[in-house]
């Protein structure tokens, strides 16, 4: 399969990319047209759309994050990058992941206009977002911290993950070439832009993803296909919303978590924390009340749901 674009906006393409006017149609597939005749790509997922994003559609892509780092580069508008299907996606700290036809494989470029410290912030907007559309097609998706979309309660997560983000974030000064990129929650300031990959397990089959992902999907939970034109247009809309809003975000983002109130193990940078995950702080730090007593406000780290104590 080749790799076809199309775009809506004004951005222009990186060299080696088709421009708007170069890109073909695009084939998308034949079970996504909806009833309003729209289709899974650049123009369908436009129309309707009340956040100002631009969208550029590919069939296929090595990485939708490379691509929006890429237009990042360029000091493109913010634009959602989508892909039906990656070659080479990755999760965080380089773990590998895999994006099949069927998923929504999402990187949106965004110019952020708060402060470095709350970046953190965007990536729980981007979950609260995601899991209130899952709900809205009728799964009942919850959050562990900090972004993992799960459901159920059964696995080594404390259910199946739905679905996973990957915020990168650099500088550029609009050249073509970053001053930075990383997979953190960090920035410089300037020129500064965040890079959110979303990897949402809609219409594909779990048994066409890595056994070790322990991982559903939409199509399973559901017994039927999702619209994903209209589940991405949620996700944006909500997130465009969230971001605007960013007291609205912690409290949105607890309403959902199914971490509070649990015993958790947090692999940490400076060793594990175990205790009762209690509260989440801003920008996105976890409150672990350990055995001691002490509270441990948590930035970053891998966090595991452990059985009560005691079962």
């Amino acid at each position: 399969m080749t790799d076809e674009a199309e775009t809506t906006g004004d951005e222009e393409s990186a060299e080696g990319e088709p421009t708007a006017d170069e890109a073909t149609d695009g084939e998308p597939t034949a079970d996504e047209a909806t009833d309003d005749g729209y289709e899974y790509d650049a123009d369908g997922i436009r129309a309707g759309l009340d956040a100002d994003f631009a969208v550029e559609y590919h069939e296929t892509l090595g990485s939708s994050n490379d691509r929006a780092k890429t237009l990042a580069a360029e000091g493109a508008p913010e634009t959602v990058v989508v892909a039906d299907e990656q070659t080479a996606p990755r999760g965080r700290e380089g773990r590998e992941w895999s994006s099949p036809a069927g998923g929504v494989w999402v990187s949106l470029l965004v110019w952020p206009d708060a402060e470095p410290a709350a970046t953190p912030l965007y990536t729980l907007a981007t979950a609260v977002a995601i899991t209130e559309a899952c709900r809205e097609a009728g799964v009942r998706a919850r959050i562990k911290w900090p972004n993992d979309v799960l459901v159920g309660t059964d696995g080594d997560r404390g259910g199946a993950k739905l679905c996973g983000v990957l915020t990168e974030s650099g500088q550029t000064d609009g050249s073509g070439t970053d001053e930075s990129s990383r997979d953190d929650d960090t920035a410089q300031s300037g020129d500064r832009w965040l890079v959110i990959g979303i990897g949402l397990n809609a219409n594909v089959d779990p048994a066409a993803l890595p056994a070790e992902a322990d991982a559903t999907s939409l199509r399973a939970e559901r017994g039927a296909d999702v619209d994903r034109r209209r589940l991405l247009q949620t996700v944006l809309d909500r997130f465009d919303e969230l971001r605007g809003d960013p007291d609205a975000v912690l409290p949105a983002w607890r309403e959902y978590a199914d971490t509070l109130d649990r015993r958790v193990r947090v692999e940490t940078p400076g060793g594990t924390v175990v205790g009762e995950a209690v509260d989440v702080r801003f920008p996105g730090s976890l409150v672990v009340r350990t055995d001691d007593g002490d509270e441990v406000v948590v930035t970053a780290g891998d966090c595991e749901h452990l059985r009560p104590i005691g079962n």
